[in-house]
C-alpha cells in the first residue's frame, strides 16, 4: 500500500513538473538578438531544454541517478508530459 501511495505522490510531482518545464522552455528560447525563436530553431531547443530538464529530475528514491531501463523508462514519461 505504501509503494502504490508513494509512486502515486510521485507521479503527481513528475506531471506538475512537466507540465511547468513546457512554459519555461518556452520563455527561455529567445535568440541572441532578443526575439523568439521560430521553426527548426525552436523546435531544436524545446527538444534540448525538456531533455535538459528531464535529465536532472531522473533520480531514483536514493538520490543516485537514473540508469538503464529505469532512466529510459523515466525519460520517455518525462518527455512525453511536455
Amino acid at each position: 500500500m505504501k509503494r502504490i501511495f508513494l509512486a502515486a505522490v510521485i507521479a503527481t510531482f513528475a506531471a506538475g513538473s512537466a507540465f511547468a518545464q513546457d512554459a519555461s522552455c518556452e520563455t527561455k528560447a529567445v535568440g541572441k538578438d532578443g526575439k523568439p525563436l521560430a521553426g527548426a530553431a525552436k523546435t531544436s531547443f524545446m527538444k534540448k531544454c525538456t531533455m535538459d530538464t528531464c535529465e536532472t529530475k531522473a533520480v531514483g528514491s536514493d538520490g543516485k541517478k537514473l540508469a538503464g531501463a529505469a532512466k529510459s523508462s523515466f525519460m520517455k514519461k518525462c518527455q512525453s508530459g511536455a
